[in-house]
């Protein structure tokens, strides 16, 4: 294996090398198998194969057997793999699937594996049945993604779940071998597969030219603030915090909801499972944090509204609602909007949602509203994704408003409104994974200004337009990926930049859909 500076070239089907020029680590190899092989991958036992899921992956069919597939170098020493895990079947109890490393031989290495019962565990082969080294927990279920991370750093071992550490051990049998897969007597579909030298957090080093760029998104923290607009120091509020100085209180029943979003003054609110409501919406007022428990929680029938009731006013009214967080909730079959946000509120943070299956609007936001972040949110089964600013004739009440941040997102085949605005400037666009959108990605008509910036478009035939439909808008698109069928943007016209608001960094948009795909949507953070 040739060496070029600290990077070992793989030179085999997709296994793609590259010389990433960001300080804190080195990509060994990655592969997302969209080349239709799996060249470079050796197998022992097992039925492997390319198939399409969603998109093309990697696939040990079987249950009935001991499987691994290995793949790069057995001197490769300290490193982290990293790829998206959907295990499919188990062949009855302590069985598992999941990441290798330094596989010495196909009965000799270092796992991070999720098992038949849920858990996770770091485990050692050597040569007999698997040592337990340590266990932790927040895998999906059977047939649900979960990003698995193994770290190999000296002695020190290190597994990751969905970007949060789990599980974690020290051991001195292997000191080098190959990174891959292992499925015992287990189903599992694997995508994303990256091999870098660098471990632990990464630092983002200097790019040359252009903004810094790090590779991947850093750790997601319940705690952290928002980025964007929901950030800025203005109309009173100096950022977003939600119901933080109030009490928490855990809602479990629709009447309880729906009391505790009515309350006045700061408050907390748990929703523990998924709740029936009526429909179609329901008013939240200033200062709440909702939040769901764990990755299931959620409300279903029924969506919220933040936002007192609509009027031709231009002026903000004294009472507009403000200052609402909503996080980590499963939105399921509004009867209307899953979320609307209207009639100037403000200083609203929409984040780690998956809404999906509605009637209108899975998040839309109008009437003169203002200083919004839309983050880490996963849309699919869906149509009328998001509306900024609903209609061309309400330039009085939106023009100088609808300054809305939208990363971090997953239009997962949602095929319209992703956002479609009007009127709003800046609109910041940045860093989203955009996937068989079928109608249009980022719509800016009606004089509004987008920048839309390190984003991935994947077999979307018109990612960005300022022409789509209605008066025209102006927009500026930079630094994005187009693969697959995708198009190239319909741009033109000169637009606010959102560092006049706030300060931000795009990543490398070659990362985005491994990054977004892995933290986007639910159960991603504790709470």
């Amino acid at each position: 294996m040739k060496l070029k500076g600290a990077i070992a070239a793989v030179a085999t089907g997709a296994l793609v090398v590259i010389a990433a020029p960001y300080a804190f680590a080195d990509t060994l190899l990655s592969d997302d198998f969209e080349d239709g092989n799996a060249s470079g991958w050796s197998t022992s036992g097992g039925t492997w194969s390319v198939v399409t899921d969603g998109t093309r992956a990697y696939r040990q069919a079987g249950t009935s057997s001991d499987s691994r597939s290995l793949v790069g170098s057995t001197s490769w020493a300290d490193y982290s793999v990293q790829a998206r895990v959907k295990p499919t079947g188990f062949n009855g109890s302590s069985r598992f699937a999941g990441l290798i490393a330094r596989a010495q031989s196909s009965s000799n290495y270092y796992a991070l594996v999720i098992t038949s019962s849920g858990a996770v565990q770091l485990i050692k082969r050597a040569g007999g049945s698997p040592i337990v080294l340590g266990s932790g927990t927040g895998a999906g279920s059977v047939g649900t993604w979960t990003t698995l991370r193994l770290d190999a750093a000296g002695s020190s071992l290190r597994g990751y779940v969905n970007g949060a550490l789990a599980v974690n051990a020290t051991d001195t049998a292997f000191a080098s071998g190959r990174p891959g897969i292992a499925a015992s007597y287990a189903s599992v579909t694997v995508d994303d597969v990256t091999v870098a030298t660098g471990v632990g957090e990464p630092t983002p080093g200097p790019t040359s030219g252009g903004p810094t760029l790090p590779p991947t998104e850093p750790p997601i923290e319940p705690g952290a603030p928002p980025k964007g607009f929901a950030s800025v120091n203005t109309l009173g509020q100096n950022g977003t915090t939600g119901g933080a100085g109030g009490p928490t209180v855990t809602v479990d029943t629709a009447a309880e909801l729906l009391a505790a979003i009515a309350q006045n003054g700061p408050l907390n609110i748990r929703v523990s499972g998924m709740i029936a409501l009526p429909g179609p919406m329901h008013d939240v007022t200033s200062d709440k944090t909702i939040v769901g428990v764990g990755a299931g929680s959620g409300i279903t029938g029924g969506g919220f509204n933040v936002g007192v009731p609509i009027s031709d006013v231009t002026t903000p009214p004294a009472n507009a609602v403000h200052n609402v967080i909503i996080r980590n909730l499963n939105i399921r079959d509004f009867p209307d909007d899953g979320i609307n946000v209207q009639m100037f509120s403000h200083h609203v943070w929409l984040d780690h949602n998956d809404i999906s299956n509605g009637y209108d609007g899975a998040l839309d936001i109008k009437r003169g509203s203002s200083y919004i972040t839309v983050s880490w949110n996963h849309l699919h089964n869906h149509t009328k994704t998001m509306l900024l600013g609903h209609d061309d004739g309400n330039a009085a009440q939106d023009t100088g408003n609808l300054k809305v941040t939208y990363h971090n997102n997953w239009f997962n085949r949602t095929p319209q409104r992703n956002p479609r605005v009007r009127f709003g400037e800046p609109v910041h666009v940045f860093n989203n994974y955009y996937v068989y959108n079928t109608d249009v990605g980022v719509a800016c008509q009606a004089n509004a200004g987008c920048v839309v910036e390190g984003n991935y478009f994947e077999d979307v035939e018109e990612p960005v337009s300022n022409s789509y439909a209605g008066p025209g808008g102006r927009c500026v698109a930079r630094n994005n990926v187009f693969v697959g069928e995708s198009g190239q943007p319909d741009c033109s016209g000169t637009v606010q930049e959102p560092s006049a608001y706030y300060s931000y960094t795009v990543a490398d948009p070659n990362t985005i859909k491994s990054v977004v795909t892995a933290g986007a949507g639910t159960g991603k953070l504790s709470f």
